[in-house]
């Protein structure tokens, strides 16, 4: 006497209401079309929910459909489209347990029927309603005489059925749960996974938002180890909602939060989180991390990582990833108009309009085309930027620690002053790294032209403030564009520098890289990542891990193993493996000074003692199963 699994069909096996999507078949062109639908979709819900007979709401729906008979035949390929997205994934629970499978469907079997037995569900263990027809083949009724065309009628299919052993319910309507209500099922799973109704959850064992979570609490053979919906993600910053829809579709529970966190909010709210989301003020520290029980990965939802403590975050197996081309083009725009804006002295005549003085005059004001660009930092938004200046007609220089090749007509300078020395206009375009603090400072403003332009997009600390104020005083300098400063407020506000109130300066706050596109492309970059990484294990761009990209897993399981970097781990690994004779499909393993990630694929049957093996193997960091 084992279990017996009683599901429901319409927005349970399949995504949607069977009979909704008829409607939309024999409905097609009509004029009436949306609102007929409308009103089928009220009364299929209101016979859902309990608030009317069922037989009310089957004559009523019927009614309204004027189906023929040849209409099933394009609703059974629609409907095979139509499968829930995690039933499909298990497919392979359905056809092992499938003697111990029951559909029980106030639907229809003329297309349950063909929809179920691919799943290896035979005719005669699906309990349905059937169609009348007439002798032209319209659909003008049902068998009233079948109990599940009657209110609360599978309350009585099932009591003819007399399972033995412990009966589950798996639906989604109310119809369902009240199987168990009247004692003759021992448990019931409000699925919501395409819909979720309130009296069903509300009145369920337990709610399942997907086939994984319900495989999950009855510990059977399922596509992953753990369910999607158990891995708690955290959105901070105000993240763009892209990012939450993509993780939320993908199955994960997502929460967003709108500011930062300080560090003690944070160490409060990270426990028991998988992933974290954040942008350029949360610092994720190593009191953070040293809280963060279940944290896998990290994700910067902008270019830079100086907010996070990657090398605890690698002691720790946190992976940790950013999107470190998403915003480029947008920088890139805003360093050529503010080119254009100094050029052209715009913002001092903006300002003298708006205080009602017209000061009509051509001195300051130049063209771009022949003047010369020097670019420091030769990287992604250095090399884009080279290439549209010399579109507008611009002499471009660049300058990088590294050996880049130009682009275009671009010129290499072998030092920082030569690049200084002749460019009429220098844009820094740098990284995070500490050494480049006050690159830009007294000294090296001394070797710029008299009356070049400064332009920093790139890092806040790179320039000196207060030197590069005296420069503008001294109109040593032309001008300049500050879009970063050393220290930033953590949220809007008062803000004060050197540099307000001087002529020809552009400020803004931090929006290099701030515009709807760019934060589109973040919030599908990033996500795709962290599901790329927590779903197959896969490290391509990760910041601080070693890069892994692995095939596609076809019908296997895959252990993914962190460990450090020590001689003799893999050594040790392997040597469990071949203890528990396990049947290796592929291996793939990547190291860095600090860290070995190491990824086994292998057959599905195997002796689940080995994942208490490898979780004891020494130096593990950590340790997961994916299915």
């Amino acid at each position: 006497m084992g279990r017996k699994y009683i599901f429901d069909f319409d927005s349970t096996l399949t995504r949607v209401e069977a009979l909704d999507v008829l409607a939309e078949i024999t409905l097609a062109g009509k004029s009436n079309k949306d609102k007929v639908i409308d009103e089928i979709q009220r009364i299929t819900n209101l016979g859902i929910d309990g608030d009317i007979s069922f037989t009310e709401s089957l004559e009523k729906r019927i009614k309204l459909l004027k189906a023929h008979k040849n209409d099933l035949d394009g609703l059974v390929v629609e409907l095979r489209q139509k499968i829930s997205k995690s039933i499909e994934s298990n497919k392979e629970f359905f056809e092992k347990y499938s003697d111990d499978i029951y559909v029980i469907s106030c639907g229809f079997k003329e297309f349950i029927d063909p929809i179920v037995k691919e799943y290896n569900i035979p005719s005669d263990r699906v309990y349905a309603n059937t169609f009348e027809f007439d002798g032209e083949g319209n659909i003008i009724g049902f068998d009233a005489k079948n109990v599940l065309s009657t209110h609360n009628g599978k309350i009585a299919c099932l009591r003819q059925m007399s399972l033995d052993g412990e009966v589950q319910v798996i639906g989604d309507g109310y119809s369902d749960y009240v199987m168990r209500e009247a004692g003759i099922a021992h448990k019931f799973f409000a699925y919501t996974e395409n819909v979720h109704r309130s009296k069903a959850a509300d009145n369920a064992d337990h709610v399942t938002p997907n086939m994984d979570e319900f495989l999950f609490l009855n510990n059977l053979p399922r596509n992953i180890s753990y369910p999607k919906n158990r891995i708690k993600i955290l959105l901070l910053e105000n993240v763009h909602p892209a990012a939450f829809d993509s993780l939320s579709e993908d199955g994960f529970s997502v929460e967003l939060v709108k500011s930062s966190l300080s560090e003690d909010e944070l160490v409060e709210k990270i426990k028991g989180v998988h992933v974290l989301g954040i942008r350029s003020k949360t610092q994720v520290t190593k009191k953070v991390l040293e809280t963060a029980d279940k944290l896998l990965v990290v994700g910067a939802f902008c270019i830079g990582t100086t907010q996070i403590d990657l090398d605890n975050c690698k002691r720790k197996g946190v992976a940790v990833f950013n999107a470190p081309y998403s915003n480029t083009r947008s920088v890139v725009e805003l360093a050529i108009g503010q080119i254009i804006m100094l050029m052209r002295s715009v913002f001092p005549r903006s300002m003298e309009m708006h205080n009602g003085q017209w000061q009509k005059t051509a001195s300051g004001s130049r063209e771009v085309r022949g003047k010369s660009l020097g670019i420091i930092g030769y990287g992604n938004i250095g090399k884009q930027l080279s290439v549209l200046a010399e579109a507008i007609g611009m002499r471009v220089y660049y300058y990088d620690i590294d050996d880049k090749l130009a682009l275009g007509n671009a010129i290499k300078c072998n030092t920082l002053e030569n690049l200084l020395n002749v460019s009429d206009v220098v844009s820094l375009h740098i990284d995070d790294n500490k050494v480049n603090k006050n690159l830009i400072g007294e000294r090296e403003i001394d070797q710029m032209r008299k009356g070049a332009l400064l332009i920093n997009l790139s890092r806040g600390f790179v320039v000196d403030i207060g030197a590069l104020a005296n420069a503008l005083k001294a109109r040593k300098l032309g001008g300049a564009a500050i879009d970063v400063f050393p220290e930033e407020p953590i949220g809007n506000g008062d803000f004060t520098t050197d540099l307000q109130s001087l002529k020809n300066v552009i400020l803004t706050p931090h929006i290099g890289g701030s515009t709807e596109e760019a934060q589109r492309n973040i919030a599908d970059f990033v996500p795709n990542k962290i599901m790329e990484y927590v779903n197959a294990g896969n490290t391509v761009d990760a910041v601080n891990f070693p890069n892994v990209r692995l095939p596609k897993q076809v019908n296997s399981h895959r252990f993914l193993h962190i460990h450090k970097n020590i001689p003799g781990v893999m050594a040790d690994i392997n040597e469990v493996l071949a203890k528990y004779e396990m049947n290796i499909l592929g291996q793939y393993l990547s190291t860095d000074s600090d860290v070995g990630y190491v990824i086994t694929d292998f057959d599905k049957e195997y002796n689940k003692d080995v994942v208490k093996a490898l979780r004891k193997v020494e130096n593990t960091i950590k340790f997961r199963v994916l299915y």
